[in-house]
């Protein structure tokens, strides 16, 4: 073999290597995009459960179902209220021309069982308290549904004052539209173990 032929039949040889190492490259760089688009696709799809995650949230909010509220609505169920039915009370009424009166049911709704047993310790003055303002009230006020729903404010007032319980009174009307309405001090708000006034029964004759 002659000295020419030598240096062909020697780069001949060292082609292969060269030529697997390149291919060698080539996968190497398509092995890394494929774990490039698999770690975007990984970031987008986490992005795109934040966003479902941010959107049901604000869902939520708008529907009002604060954590306060979702824990005070858990445990109005799983503590359901107690509820405590007062004697009827039948009572004259301040209307001038004629006699009237009213025969009227209370049914009280309460926070839990050991309140209802409070205000049985304090039952003859809430029975006075209430038979106070029934007496004060005419038929006209009372056979309109505003003149009822104030009234039963004015009896959650009269059932929490025994037990030490302050509320605000309910702002009477001004006769004299000219005249300039008192200022009232504003009591703290207290959580009240009395939840509700319900009549359970309303006849005026």
């Amino acid at each position: 073999m002659s000295a020419a032929a030598a240096p062909a039949a020697a780069d001949a040889a060292a082609a292969p290597p060269a030529k697997g190492k390149k291919k060698l490259i080539i996968i190497i760089a398509a092995a890394l995009l494929v774990v490039a688009a698999g770690g975007g696709g990984a970031v987008f799809y986490m992005k795109k459960k934040a966003a479902e995650a941010a959107a049901a949230a604000e869902a939520e909010g708008e529907e009002g179902a604060s954590p306060k509220h979702k824990k005070d609505a858990k445990h109005d169920a799983s503590h359901p209220p107690a509820f405590l039915p007062l004697d009827p009370f039948i009572v004259n009424l301040a209307d001038k021309e004629v006699d009237r009166y009213a025969q009227i049911g209370i049914t009280l709704e309460l926070d839990d069982s050991k309140t209802a047993d409070t205000l049985k310790a304090y039952m003859p003055a809430i029975r006075n308290g209430i038979l106070m303002v029934l007496a004060h009230k005419s038929s006209a006020e009372l056979l309109e549904r505003k003149g009822k729903e104030a009234l039963a404010a004015e009896i959650m007032r009269e059932v929490v004052k025994p037990l030490g319980i302050e509320t605000d009174e309910p702002e009477a009307e001004e006769e004299n539209a000219d005249a300039k309405p008192k200022k009232k001090k504003k009591k703290a708000e207290v959580e009240l173990p009395v939840k509700h006034v319900h009549f359970s029964n309303f006849i005026i004759q």
